[in-house]
């Protein structure tokens, strides 16, 4: 015990370093460079171009001097915090379609996603019981789940438009459609590795069908149900960033294109990174539960 909490202690203060490192790096390559042309370049500015100099956010004395600041344009390590800051200080004010805060939009991309996982895991897992315990029902339905799994999910949504005519109905369908894969598979695939043994006690003992697969199957196929679920939550926050860019309306997706649209690349990087804490979130919260159930000899 007390030799993995000094490694976790070390690969903490690494990443820490890491983190420094990058961090040190943007800001080194962002930094604007502030540059002073010859005295002859001093000219006075007529009052026009000093009304034009303050509109673009410029210091008229600087512009006189020949000073210039060039900057790659991309954000710095200073604006993005405070772009963060900003944006958690009130994150669900709401100023109608286009204004809403970082809190609402999350909440409905949470919600889509929750929505469709759910349904995935109502079809997926009863379904993944009955292949996992027939092999010939697996073999029938093997060539439709091998034709259908590798479709990318974001090619359904032209045809989720315009079958149910709702842009949130069809991202819901979208996540549906992204998420009962791997629950399917891995459902089927526990099941049909539970030990032959276990099943032959609740044979001998006499066990219904129902007793035996929440007593026998369940428990034994938990841990490898849970890894498609858990497979399949991350593939569903993948793909409902890239279905509420497409669709618009409200949405963490739709945030960062909205924000592109306004060319405020300190909003985008911030959405970025909520997206990123929010799914490491949910991948520790299925990891939690994949360990709860996971016998250990």
């Amino acid at each position: 015990m007390k030799a993995l909490s000094s490694m976790q202690f070390r690969a903490a203060m690494l990443s820490a370093l890491m983190l420094l490192t990058i961090l040190a790096l943007w800001h080194a390559s962002t930094a604007p460079r502030i540059t002073v042309a010859p005295a002859a370049a001093v000219v006075t500015l007529t009052p026009e171009q000093i009304e034009y100099a303050k509109l673009m956010g410029k210091d008229p004395a600087a512009v006189a001097a020949g000073e210039t600041k060039k900057s790659d344009g991309f954000p710095t390590p200073m604006q993005l915090g405070k772009a963060i800051a900003s944006n958690l200080s009130d994150p669900f004010y709401d100023n109608g379609p286009n204004d809403k805060g970082i809190g609402i939009q999350l909440g409905h991309s949470l919600g889509r996603v929750g929505l469709g996982f759910a349904i995935a895991a109502i079809v997926a897992i009863p379904l993944g019981f009955l292949i996992g315990m027939s092999p010939l029902l697996y073999k029938a339905l093997d060539p439709f789940i091998q034709v259908l799994k590798p479709i990318s999910p974001l090619a359904w949504m032209p045809l989720a438009l315009y079958t149910i005519k709702d842009s949130s109905i069809s991202g819901i369908f979208v996540i549906f459609i992204c998420s009962v894969w791997p629950m399917l598979i891995n459902t089927a695939f526990g099941v049909a590795g539970v030990r032959r043994d276990w099943l032959n006690v609740a044979k001998t003992l006499e066990v219904n069908p129902l007793r035996k697969a929440f007593l026998v199957i369940l428990p034994a196929a938990a841990p490898t149900i849970l890894t498609g679920m858990r497979m399949s939550m991350g593939i569903a926050w993948l793909v409902i960033v890239a279905a509420e860019m497409l669709v618009g309306g409200t949405g963490v997706g739709y945030f960062v294109w909205n924000e592109w649209n306004n060319l405020a690349l300190t909003n985008v990087i911030f959405a970025i990174l909520v997206i990123g804490v929010v799914g490491m979130l949910l991948d520790a919260l299925f990891a939690q539960a994949q360990k709860a159930v996971t016998y250990v000899d």
